[in-house]
C-alpha cells in the first residue's frame, strides 16, 4: 500500500470496495488478561492412551499418546496466558466426580513434563466440578489482573452430567452478563469414537443473553490430532468470542457484535468516511481507511486471510461444528 496507508495494530490487513470496508484481525486485541486452563480427562476409558507405567512403560512397546500432546498443548496456550502459566488438571478421576490437579505450568516446564495420567482413573466422567473449579479459580485470579478465562477440556467419552453442565453454564451466563464474572470461554474437544457428539452440540449450541456462545467444539479421530485441533479453535475462540463495536469519525456505529466478533470484518462506511475505530474489550483502536483500489475483483479472489495456527487434519463428515 502507499506510505500514507498505516495499517494500525491490531489489524494486518484493510481494504476499502467503494462503501464497503473490509479489516483483517493481525490477532485477538482481547487476548490482554486472558488466564488458561486445561483439563484432561482422567476417566478409565483413557487409560490405554496414557499407556503402561512404572516398570511396566519399559518393558512395554506401547507409548503414552497424551503425553506429547500435553506438551504440544501447554506450550501453545502458554503463549496465550497473561503470566505464561497454566492451570493443569485432570478430571473425571476417582469415582468420576473428582479433579487431580497437576499446577501451573509454562511453556518451558511443559516441554518435559511427564503426564503419566491421574493416580485414581475415574469410573464416570462428570464434568461439572470441572467448570466449579474453573470460576473459582478465575474468581480469584480477577483480584490478580484477569479480565478473561479460557478453559480448554478434553474428553474421549460421554458425559455422566450433561443436563448439569448445560444448567451450570447458564447460570454462569447470567453472572458474566451481570458483570459478576469476568467473560470466559470453554473449549470442548472430543477424542475418538465413544464420544457424544450430540451431546456436545446440545451444550455447545446454546445462546446466553449479553453472552452469546459460551462453548466451541470439535472432534478429534484419533489422540495425535488433538494438540492441534485444540490450537485451531482456540486461535479462532480468541476471536470470534469477545464482541465488540465499530465506529465512524464522528462517533457513529457502524456495525456491532454483539458475542461474537470475527477474524475478518465487513462493514459499510459513508462515502466521505475516512476512518474508523473498533472498540473491543474497553480498549479502542482507530484505522485510517485507505483509498480504494479500484480492483474489487481481485480482492474478492484473494480475500485477506487472518493469522492462524496451524490448520488441523481433517475432520470426520459427520462431526466437528465448532460454536
Amino acid at each position: 500500500m502507499a506510505g500514507h496507508e498505516v495499517v494500525v495494530r491490531p489489524f494486518s490487513d484493510v481494504h476499502r470496495m467503494g462503501n464497503k470496508v473490509v479489516a483483517t484481525l493481525l490477532h485477538d486485541p482481547t487476548v490482554e488478561g486472558l488466564d488458561v486452563a486445561l483439563y484432561m480427562d482422567g476417566s478409565a476409558s483413557m487409560e490405554d492412551e496414557y499407556g503402561p507405567r512404572g516398570v511396566l512403560a519399559k518393558l512395554a512397546p506401547v507409548k503414552n499418546l497424551v503425553e506429547p500432546q500435553m506438551r504440544w498443548m501447554l506450550e501453545y496456550l502458554a503463549s496465550k496466558d497473561r503470566d505464561g502459566q497454566v492451570r493443569v488438571a485432570y478430571w473425571a478421576t476417582g469415582d468420576g466426580s473428582q479433579l487431580e490437579e497437576v499446577g501451573l505450568l509454562s511453556a518451558v516446564q511443559a516441554k518435559d513434563f511427564r503426564f503419566p495420567g491421574p493416580r485414581a482413573y475415574g469410573k464416570a466422567t462428570v464434568m461439572l466440578p470441572v467448570l466449579r473449579d474453573f470460576v473459582a479459580h478465575m474468581k480469584q485470579q480477577v483480584a490478580k489482573g484477569a479480565r478473561r478465562g479460557l478453559a480448554v477440556i478434553i474428553t474421549d467419552s460421554q458425559l455422566s452430567d450433561g443436563d448439569d453442565v448445560r444448567a451450570y453454564a447458564t447460570q454462569v451466563a447470567k453472572e458474566i452478563a451481570a458483570g459478576r464474572l469476568p467473560r470466559m470461554s470453554f473449549v470442548f474437544v472430543g477424542v475418538g469414537d465413544q464420544v457424544d457428539e450430540e451431546q456436545m452440540e446440545e451444550i455447545s449450541h446454546e445462546t446466553y443473553p449479553g453472552v452469546g456462545h459460551l462453548w466451541c467444539h470439535r472432534i478429534a479421530d484419533r489422540m495425535e490430532e488433538m494438540a492441534e485441533l485444540v490450537a485451531v479453535l482456540v486461535d479462532e475462540t480468541m476471536t470470534v468470542a469477545a464482541g465488540g463495536t465499530v465506529y465512524d469519525e464522528q462517533g457513529r456505529t457502524l456495525k456491532s457484535y454483539e458475542g461474537r466478533l470475527p477474524a475478518v470484518l465487513e462493514f459499510e462506511v459513508p462515502a466521505e468516511c475516512k476512518a474508523f475505530t473498533l472498540e473491543v474489550a474497553g480498549q479502542r483502536f482507530t484505522q485510517p481507511i485507505p483509498e480504494e483500489h479500484g480492483d474489487e475483483e481481485h480482492h474478492e479472489e484473494e480475500a485477506p486471510e487472518p493469522v492462524r495456527a496451524p490448520e488441523p487434519a481433517p475432520r470426520r463428515k459427520h462431526g466437528g461444528h465448532r460454536h
